[in-house]
């Protein structure tokens, strides 16, 4: 056999011949990132030959692992164990167990009797006028329009809001007893809407008065008022007044 033949074979032989492992742990470390479970393969793999990488390897790791865990929860999930409605939900004493109950019972009427005043000012009235129709029936609810604001305790701004309307929007406001919410439906009531840049116009009731809840639309449909009241229903059910005034005692 002629030398450069058995120097070809001897190449090939070289080539199918399984690495060192000091060369595989390299060739695997400058390789692209893989999954979690090589990388973890890979780590394993390289410590005996690399023990500082593979170490800091598998600290980096754990702490990818544990990353999503420290992620706070929203503070509307009663599973999260820093939010402050879990700590209101759950009582310390007795004393607490009869105010949470208390509240709770309070929130159910609150919510199962809204009584919206209504303050129609523009086309959006209209459909505020369709919730109390036959085909929504807003009334199995517990939801009853008032026409005097001392027995109302939601108030529905319908339309667009002048600056001549402001000071009345005000003085009814301030009628309604405690607690009192509002609902600014429409683009006119959230921001001003088409006649936003009007010399006549408030952009947005929450200039006037505190909203509690916006239903966006030109107009919104009825659907989308009832699913407002839904929410606010929703808001009601987590007040913990009660509560709350005996921890600041």
């Amino acid at each position: 056999m002629s030398a450069p033949r058995t120097m070809s074979l001897l190449s090939r032989s070289a080539l199918r011949a399984p690495l060192a492992p000091q060369a595989r742990a390299l060739r695997t470390l400058a390789a692209p990132p893989a999954p979690r479970k090589q990388q973890q393969h890979v780590a394993a793999a390289a410590a005996p030959q690399l023990p500082e990488l593979a170490r800091a390897f598998a600290t980096s790791s754990a702490r990818e692992q544990a990353a999503p865990s420290e992620q706070p929860l929203p503070m509307t999930t009663l599973g999260n164990a820093n939010s402050n409605q879990l700590a209101l939900e759950t009582p310390r004493n007795s004393v607490e167990y009869v105010t949470t109950t208390l509240d709770k019972m309070v929130n159910w009427a609150r919510q199962g009797s809204m009584w919206p005043m209504t303050f129609g000012l523009a086309c959006c009235a209209v459909e505020m006028m369709h919730v109390a129709t036959a085909r929504y029936d807003q009334d199995r609810l517990g939801v009853v329009f008032r026409a005097s604001p001392r027995q109302s305790d939601v108030m529905i701004v319908a339309g667009t809001l002048t600056n001549k309307m402001a000071p009345a929007l005000r003085k009814v406001y301030d009628q309604m007893p405690e607690p009192r919410w509002v609902i600014s439906m429409g683009s006119c009531a959230n921001g001003g809407g088409y006649y936003h840049y009007s010399y006549s116009v408030v952009r947005g009731c929450d200039r006037i008065v505190p909203v509690d809840l916006y239903v966006p639309g030109c107009p919104p449909t009825a659907e989308a008022l009832m699913h407002g009241m839904l929410c606010l229903m929703r808001k009601m059910r987590r007040g913990r007044k009660v509560t709350r005034w005996y921890r600041s005692v």
